[in-house]
This record gives structure tokens, sequence and C-alpha cells, in this order.
């Protein structure tokens, strides 16, 4: 398991990162997917599923890391072990969440009624403690609509909880991540409810972001307290599992306290940076070049990220490039096939006064670029 922090939402895959946890024990071996960070009662944890050495999806269950010290780059994750209720079924995508209101901890996931894979259905249960089920789980979410049976196994996963005002938001991804169809749907409760009677929970009768603007099966979204969301798609049209992280802002409803996800923003249009985001400066090209090079003139010596837009001209043929910085070689970059432009941040020093960057391709697969923007690391 590998933390990543940043102080810039845009700027995450470059980011610090540290691995804070490997595997050491049969019942969390391999495979593991989905996890997630939570500050809880002044703790770190991590919430996360795993399945047995052998690699038997069938025994996929949660786990929980603790870390007691308040930076959570410091100190050590301690195993703190299964999470689960006394019906120990397959479960994966686990997320917590503290009552507004009472202080309750809730525990959310998504699970197998018995031992089949057939159909993933959304649970609740209550926690003692951050790593203690204390009650029966609940169904609160099956998959039943058009949108999220199209595909088998039938899938709702991927809970995320986002609270605004007095509704509960429970946003879920439907259908299955392998297909075009993959897309995210809502459930919410009001928070004078009670979370463990399953018709406190009411669903979306349709999804609430899905496929649009040339990109296709966005899900597992995550909401930020600035109003954007962090999600993934398919790379391209049929790439099923090979996925790209993307973000974008959202707004809310007031009237009701549910967000407003909208449809998929056109990933060759800019966007309004989110807040705190360092300014860039964009150098454009007349039209997409495959070996451009710019000129950047920057008034101190230090690091600085530069953003490449850039594409394959090759189906389904991932690109290469190599950068030189003032006509010495740098690094290379790999660029994955995407149906729309992709862009990479690469960190660069540059010295005071005129720097030349420089790109060329490696390999027979030609790519190109568009723009690239420059600013200052944070």
């Amino acid at each position: 398991v590998i933390s990543w922090r940043s102080r810039s939402l845009s700027t995450l895959d470059i980011a610090e990162n540290k691995v804070i946890w490997i595997p050491n024990n049969t019942t969390a071996c391999r495979d593991i997917w989905a996890p997630e960070l939570h500050l809880i009662q002044k703790k770190w944890y991590v919430y996360f599923a795993a399945t047995t050495c052998d690699g038997d999806n069938a025994h996929h269950r949660m786990f929980v890391l603790e870390n007691e010290n308040e930076d959570p780059f410091a100190g050590e994750f301690e195993f703190r072990g299964q999470l689960t209720d006394a019906t120990n079924k397959w479960a994966i995508d686990g997320t917590v969440f503290e009552h507004p209101l009472t202080n309750n901890l809730y525990f959310v996931w998504s699970g197998w009624e018995g031992d089949v894979d057939g159909m993933q259905i959304l649970y609740i249960a209550h926690l003692s403690s951050p790593y203690t089920v204390d009650s029966r789980r609940v169904e609160i979410g099956r998959p039943t609509y058009a949108w999220e049976i199209n595909h088998t196994p039938y899938v709702n996963e991927g809970p995320e909880v986002i609270i605004h005002n007095r509704t509960i938001n429970l946003v879920f991804s439907a259908s299955g991540s392998w297909t075009n169809d993959y897309c995210m749907g809502l459930i919410t409760a009001h928070t004078d409810a009670d979370l463990m009677n399953p018709t406190s929970w009411i669903k979306r009768s349709n999804p609430i972001l899905k496929s649009g603007n040339g990109l296709f099966g966005p899900g597992h979204g995550s909401l930020t307290s600035d109003n954007w969301l962090v999600f993934h798609t398919a790379a391209y049209n049929g790439s099923g599992w090979t996925r790209q992280i993307r973000t974008q802002p959202f707004q809310w409803n007031e009237t009701d306290g549910t967000p407003i996800l909208g449809t998929i923003q056109n990933p060759n249009i800019s966007i309004t940076l989110p807040q705190g985001e360092m300014q860039r400066q964009r150098y454009q090209l007349d039209s997409p070049t495959s070996n451009p090079s710019f000129s950047i003139e920057v008034n101190n010596t230090g690091w600085y990220i530069i953003s490449v837009q850039v594409r394959s001209k090759k189906f389904m043929k991932d690109v290469r490039y190599l950068i030189t910085i003032n006509r010495k070689d740098y690094q290379t970059i790999d660029v994955l096939y995407s149906d729309n432009w992709s862009s990479i941040l690469v960190p660069v020093k540059f010295q005071h006064g005129l720097n030349t960057v420089a790109f060329s391709v490696v390999g027979a697969v030609m790519g190109e670029i568009n723009s690239i923007d420059f600013f200052p690391q944070m």
C-alpha cells in the first residue's frame, strides 16, 4: 500500500509518496484493491480489500491499518486485521463515515449475499471502533435498474460518502468496470433517519454520471470539500480495465443537499484549476507536432513543473518521448494510448534565464504534442 501527498490536487501523480504497508500474512496477501485513507478520532486509518496468496477472488475481504501519528507519513501503519460482520462474506471497496449529529461510525462496502459471484450489493454496518463491526450488515442497495444490470455479474460497488446540509450522499458505481457502461449512481438518507433501516435509503432511478464527450465508463469517484470529483474512466473506447484518473468540479443542489455531477468534461478543452493551484503559463503550438521544442525563460534557478499535452498517433499503441533540457538528455516519458489528449507532468530544474526544452520520439510509434504548461513547483 502506497500513500501519496501533494499541496495541489492536479500534481498528485508526481507527489511525494511512501510505502506504508507490505503484505505479510496469508489472509491479506495480494490483489490489494481500493485503499482509502481516513482521519478518525485523531488517528489515521487505511481500509483496503485483499485476498489470499492463491489469488482466489472469492477470498477477497476488507482489512484495516492504523497509524497513531498525526502525520500519516510519520510513524508506522499497524495491521489491525479484518473488518467484517458475522457473515464474513466476500467484501471490497469499504469506506467509513462519521454521523454529523451522533458521531456514530458506519462502515459501507460492496459484498456478496452468499458465496457465489452473481451480484454485488451495498451493505452498511455500525462500528464500535474504526476496526470493529458491532452490528449485523444491512442491505441498502442492489442492482435493479437497467443501467445496473446490463452486464453480468450485476454490480453496485465503490461507495463513497459525502454529507451536505442534512443529506447523507452515498455515491456508488454500477455496471461492469470492464465495460463502457460503468457509471455512477446516488443513494441518499436524511441525517435524522435510522441508517440501519434499509427504507431510510433512497436510490436515484438514473445515473448521476455516465459516458460522454468521448470518454467512457466513469466510476469509483471521490468528492472533495472544495467540490471536485476525482474518478477514473476508460483510457479509450473499449479499453476495459486500462483506465485513467480524472478530476473535474461539481456543484450542489442546495434544495435537497445532493451533488450535481453533470456531464464528463471534454478532455480536449481546458478547465479552471482547483482552488490554491499555481497559475500556469501555456506554450501553445500552432499545430500538433511530433518533435517540438520550447524556449522558457525563468527569473530564478529552481524546480518547476511542465505539463505536456500529448497523445499517440497510432491506435492502441503507446509512445515514448525523450526530453532534453538545454541540449542534455533529461528523462523519458511513456504515454499510454488514449482516444484523447493526455497531460503528463514532469518536474524539471531550470537555470536563471532562457531554457530550451525539446521532445523527440523514441522508437517507431509516433506521437504528437499540442502544448506545454509551465509553473513553479509548490
